[in-house]
């Protein structure tokens, strides 16, 4: 999978999609056909898989939070289960966030931990035994939609209102994880975030298809903190200039921005330099939570940067309050016609 995010994958179809177009259909075609004949692994629980169709960011961590606070809240114990990319551990572990960082974990996880029981692994079928083992009762997956090996119960795949899916092809072309004809066949929600146009069409299409569509946006919970403030944004996530719009519309002046690789583990130098070009302007530092995260465990210059730094925190936020309840509800209800179907005689 393409770990970066190409400019020309979010405009329009031009010289580089379409050199890249033969790789595109060699991908599509394989990937289609892993979707298709996947052979997914039943475990002792509901499984709610939150994804998407590219590659990138369109909030999956903090919907998969949201769901997971929902099921706490019912009496559940939810478990979260991430592959933990860009983390050095390949083994299922349990995230403790005052033990591991993200260089070990990678960024996400340590997120998702804020929120329950919380395990990475490369190999998703180990990770949810492992959940189940220390007590999980409902595994919620953050990403995996394409390559789980574990049977999903509730397929909740969420889409960018404003960026869509880019310029529609298939990686390396574009940033479509698999043919899209195919992907749809598997959704069973789809969750189309802060508005916008790019979401219509899957819109449209899944009220074809019968299937159920939710809106949600994704809201900053702290931003009186920044109104009026001058700020200096930095990021190293798929698409920081949503960052920057939303410290914007709390009412802050964003007057520099620094923009790093999605997943970027930070140098001492990079972190230095941020600390002194701030200082210098008269600035607030500020980045995101995911970005924070990845500060944690660093000595030195990252000492100074930490006693600086301002966190926007965002949560995802539902239209319907009650949406991300019913969807366990329903995951649960799946997963009982699944067993039975399972055990009826044949």
């Amino acid at each position: 999978m393409v770990s970066e995010s190409p400019p020309f994958w979010w405009t329009k179809i031009g010289w580089q999609a379409a050199l890249l177009w033969p790789a595109s259909l060699i991908y599509g075609a394989i990937s289609g056909r892993n979707m298709r004949r996947a052979r997914r692994a039943p475990v002792d629980c509901p499984v709610i898989c939150v994804g998407n169709f590219t590659v990138g960011g369109a909030g999956k961590t903090p919907t998969a939070i949201a769901i997971a606070r929902a099921a706490t809240a019912l009496g559940y114990k939810p478990g979260l289960l991430s592959r933990g990319y860009s983390g050095l551990i390949s083994r299922p572990t349990i995230v403790d966030p005052d033990h591991h960082r993200a260089v070990d974990v990678g960024d996400e996880p340590l997120l998702l931990a804020r929120a329950g029981l919380t395990v990475v692994a490369r190999n998703r079928l180990e990770g949810a035994r492992k959940l189940i083992a220390e007590g999980a009762d409902l595994i919620i997956m953050d990403d995996g939609f394409q390559s789980a090996r574990i049977a999903i119960d509730y397929a909740l795949v969420v889409v960018d209102g404003k960026r869509g899916i880019g310029n529609g092809l298939v990686v390396p072309s574009g940033p479509i994880r698999a043919p899209l004809k195919e992907q749809l066949r598997h959704v069973t929600t789809l969750l189309a975030v802060s508005g916008g146009p790019a979401a219509d069409p899957f819109i449209r299409r899944m009220a074809r298809a019968g299937k159920q569509v939710l809106e949600a946006t994704v809201a900053p919970v702290n931003g009186r903190d920044f109104n009026g403030k001058k700020l200096f944004a930095f990021a190293g996530i798929a698409d920081p200039t949503k960052f920057y719009g939303s410290l914007a519309d709390v009412g802050a002046e964003v007057v520099a921005t620094r923009s790093f690789p999605d997943h970027h583990h930070f140098a001492d130098d990079e972190l230095r330099s941020l600390v002194v070009d701030a200082e210098r302007d008269g600035l607030t530092l500020v980045t995101t939570a995911k970005d924070r995260v990845r500060l944690s465990g660093h000595h030195g210059a990252a000492d100074a940067l930490l006693e600086r730094i301002n966190v926007l925190e965002i949560e995802m936020m539902f239209d319907d309050p009650g949406a991300p309840g019913l969807i366990v509800e329903q995951a649960f209800a799946n997963f009982r016609k699944r067993k039975f179907a399972v055990s009826k005689p044949k």
